[in-house]
C-alpha cells in the first residue's frame, strides 16, 4: 500500500518533466542495489553460476536446432524454459520436503536405458571393484564412535514428540560441503524394520516427494552391494538432479551399518538434465536403544546419520534453508515410517530393495573395534549449541553471502522465489540468534 501511494503521488505531478525526474530518483536506487549485487555475485563467481549459464545456453541451442527441424513440440518448450519453483532447499535424501511441488507428475520423467537389474556377484566385482568396501564399514564406524578425525559438530537442533526424538548437529570442514550428523530415535520400531525402510526405493516413492525415479541397476546376492540410480526433485531455479549410488550393509549382532554413496558409472551416460551429483555421502548406523518410557526394554530404534553432498548451490546459502525447513522435514519421515509397518505386518510381498536389505556381510565387534582403534586423532568434543560466530561461516564473508543472494534475487527471478530468499537471508542474519 505504501508503495501503490508512492507511485500515485509521483503520478500526480504537474508535468510529464516532474513525472519522469520523480521516477529516476525513485528507480535509480534499486538499479544501484542490482548493480552492487551483480558485481558481488561476478566476483564470487561460483560455480554453480557457471553450471547454470551453461545449462541455459545448451537448452538455447536445443531449441534453435528444434526449430529449424520443425520438431519443436511442447516437450521440447517445456525443457527449455527454466522452472522456478517456491524456494526449498534440499536436506538429506532420507528427508522428504514439508510441501509439494504439484507441477510435475513422477510417472511423467523420461529416464535413459539401464543395466540389467539382475548381476550376478562375479559380474558385480568385475565392472566394479571398489563400489562399497571395507574402507567404507572403517569410515562409518569412525563417524558413529566419534574418531575420525574431523572438525568438531555443532549441535542446531533437539526436539521430541511423544513417539519420537531427534538431534542434529553441523560442521564444516576446510574443503567440501557442510556436513550432517543428527541422531534419531523412533519408539517400538525394530532395527531390522528401520534398515529396510530405508532401503525399500519402491515403498519410499509413497512417502519422499522429492524421489522423482529410483531404479536398481546391479545388484550382488552374495554381498548385498546395490548399484541404484535416483533421480531427485530440485528446488528454486535448477534442473532435478540425478545421482548413481553404490550402497551394502553390514551387520554386528543387531547393529547395522550402512552405506550409501555417490560412485561413477560409464554404462549411464550423462545428461545436461538431469544434473548428476558426483559428490554424494549419506549413511547411518542402526541399533536397538531403550524406550524413552523407561521400562529398560529395547524397543526404540536409533539411526545415526552422516550426510553430505555438494548439489551444486552455494554451501552458506544452502544451509539457511537446511536450518529453516530441517525439523518439518523431520517430521514427515515418522508417517512414512509407520506406514510400512502397516505395510509389512499384512504380510505383503517384499520389494526386491527391501529384499536386498537383508543380505548383510556380518562382522564382528571386536573387528569393529580394531577399526575405529586406527584414527590417528583423539575423539573429538561435541559442541553443546551453535554460537553466532560460527554460525556465519569460515568460508564466506557475511557480506558476501548477502551480495551474492541480493545478485541471485535480483537477476534470475522477481517473484515469490525472490522474496523467499531474501527474507531467508534476512532472518539467517538478522534474528538468527534466537534460533
Amino acid at each position: 500500500m505504501a508503495l501503490g501511494s508512492v507511485l500515485l503521488e509521483i503520478l500526480q505531478r504537474p508535468t510529464i518533466g516532474d513525472v519522469l525526474s520523480e521516477i529516476l530518483i525513485f528507480v535509480i536506487p534499486l538499479w544501484v542495489a542490482v548493480a552492487v549485487g551483480v558485481l558481488v555475485g561476478w566476483a564470487w563467481k561460483p560455480n554453480w553460476a557457471r553450471n547454470l549459464s551453461r545449462e541455459m545456453l545448451l537448452d538455447s541451442k536445443v531449441s534453435k536446432e528444434a526449430k529449424k527441424e520443425g520438431e519443436f513440440s511442447a516437450t521440447t518448450r517445456s525443457s527449455v524454459i527454466p522452472s522456478f519453483n517456491i524456494l526449498k532447499f534440499q536436506l538429506p535424501s532420507c528427508v522428504s520436503w514439508v510441501a509439494d511441488d504439484g507441477g510435475f507428475q513422477k510417472d511423467s520423467l523420461s529416464v535413459p536405458p539401464t543395466l540389467n537389474s539382475e548381476c550376478s556377484s562375479s559380474k558385480m566385482k568385475k565392472e566394479k571393484p571398489d563400489l562399497v568396501m571395507e574402507d567404507d564399514l572403517e569410515h562409518l564406524s569412525k563417524l558413529v564412535e566419534v574418531t575420525d578425525g574431523g572438525p568438531a559438530w555443532i549441535q542446531m537442533m533437539d526436539r521430541s514428540t511423544p513417539t519420537m526424538s531427534y538431534q542434529a548437529w553441523r560442521r564444516d570442514p576446510e574443503t567440501g560441503p557442510p556436513q550432517y550428523r543428527s541422531r534419531t530415535v523412533y519408539e517400538d520400531v525394530t532395527p531390522e524394520l528401520m534398515r529396510d525402510f530405508f532401503w525399500d526405493d519402491e515403498f519410499r516413492a509413497k512417502w519422499d516427494d522429492m524421489l522423482l525415479h529410483a531404479e536398481t541397476l546391479e545388484d550382488c546376492p552374495t554381498t548385498g552391494t546395490m548399484l541404484v540410480q535416483w533421480v531427485r526433485k530440485f528446488p528454486f531455479f535448477c534442473s532435478d538432479r540425478e545421482y548413481i549410488i553404490g550402497r551394502r550393509i553390514w551387520e554386528s549382532g543387531r547393529m547395522y551399518y550402512c552405506v550409501t554413496k555417490g560412485v561413477p558409472c560409464s554404462s549411464v551416460p550423462r545428461r545436461n538434465k538431469p544434473r548428476r551429483v558426483d559428490l554424494y555421502y549419506s549413511s547411518w548406523c542402526i541399533r536397538a536403544v531403550e524406550s524413552k518410557r523407561g521400562d529398560g526394554q529395547l524397543t526404540a530404534c536409533e539411526v545415526m546419520l552422516f550426510h553430505h553432498e555438494d548439489m551444486g548451490i552455494p554451501w552458506e546459502i544452502a544451509k539457511l534453508g537446511v536450518r529453516q525447513g530441517m525439523w518439518g522435514a523431520v517430521k514427515k519421515i515418522e508417517p512414512g515410517l509407520r506406514a510400512y509397518q502397516k505395510h509389512r505386518a499384512s504380510a505383503a510381498p517384499l520389494s526386491r530393495s527391501a529384499f536386498m536389505a537383508q543380505i548383510n556381510t556380518k562382522v564382528s565387534a571386536d573387528y569393529l573395534r580394531s577399526l575405529e582403534s586406527r584414527t590417528s586423532g583423539d575423539m573429538l568434543e561435541i559442541e553443546s549449541q551453535e554460537t553466532p560466530e560460527k554460525r556465519v561461516g569460515n568460508n564466506i564473508p557475511k557480506f558476501l553471502v548477502i551480495g551474492g543472494a541480493v545478485a541471485l534475487a535480483c537477476t534470475l527471478d522477481r517473484g515469490l522465489a525472490t522474496k523467499a530468499l531474501i527474507f531467508g537471508v534476512a532472518r539467517r542474519f538478522a534474528i538468527g540468534r534466537r534460533m
